[in-house]
């Protein structure tokens, strides 16, 4: 499996998301840092992830000025032509100011910056991200965010709900997202957006590894496709 982390000013999970990926498709370091001031990708990537962190220090909107970097129209282009794309907590953030995923991410609805390990209840299979779980499996995931509070008006709602788009939903919701979304995909599937931290719960001297099964699934069906 191919893969390539963005790495933005600000960004502070881009090396553990790199190692996450490192570990599941036998690279051995092997995973290419992309700058955001980059203009193109590399040839030949099967994925692209985008972390965890405070890109441009989160101001204006979370995400908002990350997703007007050089090298967004690149991984705009990348997905729209049916590539596979993960954004993790600040990712996800990008995600939805790129418009690769509906909604946005708000304020805590404590006001408070969470961080701890949760429940999510993993709510669909079918995707290349989530295939190595099981339909209604509940695991642990940490969460480290400010801004986690998913919104999004009652028809997209009811798409994400009718179209099986809702990939994670939180046990005991932290931040008042609705419908308990903790994670979403895009209309093709190939696009995953989630505010929990995977690559932070993936090998057990960590605490688990509940997160490393999302590496798993794309390195399996990725290759095997």
């Amino acid at each position: 499996m191919r893969a390539a982390v963005i790495q933005f000013p600000g960004s502070n999970c881009d090396r553990d998301m790199a190692v996450a990926l490192d570990k599941v498709s036998g690279n051995n370091k092997q995973t290419q840092m992309i700058w955001h001031k980059e203009s193109g990708l590399p040839h030949g990537l099967d994925i692209i992830a985008i972390p965890g962190g405070f890109s441009f220090g989160d101001y204006l909107r979370c995400g908002a000025i990350a997703a007007r970097s050089p090298i967004m129209n690149a991984v705009v282009d990348f997905a729209k032509k049916g590539g596979y794309v993960l954004g993790v907590c600040n990712g996800f953030q990008v995600l939805t100011e790129s418009g690769l995923l509906p909604g946005t991410l708000m304020r805590n609805s404590d006001l408070k910056f969470i961080c701890k390990n949760i429940k999510l209840r993993v709510e669909t299979t079918s995707s290349h991200f989530t295939s190595a779980y099981t339909n209604g499996e509940i695991i642990n995931v940490p969460i480290a965010h400010h801004d986690g509070n998913y919104n999004a008006d009652q028809h997209t709602l009811d798409i994400l709900n009718n179209d099986d788009r809702i990939a994670f939903r939180y046990i005991n919701n932290p931040n008042g997202s609705m419908n308990d979304i903790a994670g979403i995909l895009s209309e093709n599937r190939r696009v995953l957006g989630m505010m929990p931290h995977p690559e932070r719960l993936n090998d057990p001297l960590l605490g688990g590894i509940d997160g490393n099964r999302l590496f798993e699934s794309m390195a399996t069906t990725l290759v095997s496709a």
